[in-house]
């Protein structure tokens, strides 16, 4: 009896190191090989810098810079607590969260209607951390953007249609722009203002 549960012991651990550790590298080998950037974050510079991932929104309020959608995860859209709500359009906090963000949005685009408010510029993605903001969602906020940086509208509408992504293989999905890129080019365009 105690050998046999010595043996189960053994056993156990082995498969604990197999399963866990062997996976793990083999997962990080593969990374290595078949995923951009050898499995680590696509990270943004600016003037030298790093100012973020590519991949995990940030949070910008000012009016000189694009915003992204809400985020559940908290001003940092810290990750480790990136989730949804699980919150449904009959729910009477979650509907006053999305009209205060509407207010919100309002006081910032005084040249919009309340009806032409963007759905993802007031509702938090599934995860908390989208990076992207889907083209219309851009175009809303032109004018403010061109307004607080004191330039023409039309040179930060070229700026937002040159960052458009299209769709994959222009089948999979809508078009979007990531705002940290876009608002990388913001700032590159100011400086040679």
């Amino acid at each position: 009896m105690i050998s046999t549960l010595f043996k189960s012991f053994k056993l156990t651990i082995a498969f604990c190191i197999l399963f866990s550790v062997s996976y793990v590298f083999i997962l990080w080998l593969f990374a290595q090989v078949a995923s951009p950037n050898k499995g680590n974050a696509k990270v943004l510079e600016l003037n030298g810098k790093v100012v973020g991932a590519a991949n995990v929104g940030q949070n910008f309020t000012q009016d000189i810079y694009f915003w992204g959608r809400p985020s559940k995860a908290g001003d940092g859209y810290d990750a480790s607590s990136s989730a949804g709500s699980n919150k449904g359009p009959s729910n009477e906090e979650y509907l006053a969260e999305v009209e205060a963000r509407i207010d919100t949005f309002l006081v910032h685009h005084p040249y919009l209607k309340r009806e032409e408010v963007p759905a993802e510029m007031v509702t938090a993605s599934g995860s908390g951390l989208d990076p992207d903001i889907s083209p219309k969602a851009a175009y809303a906020q032109v004018q403010r953007v061109a307004k607080a940086r004191g330039l023409a509208a039309d040179k930060v509408m070229a700026l937002v249609n040159a960052n458009v992504e299209g769709s994959l293989l222009g089948l999979f999905g809508p078009g979007k722009v990531n705002v940290l890129k876009l608002n990388i080019a913001l700032e590159k365009a100011n400086a040679t203002k």
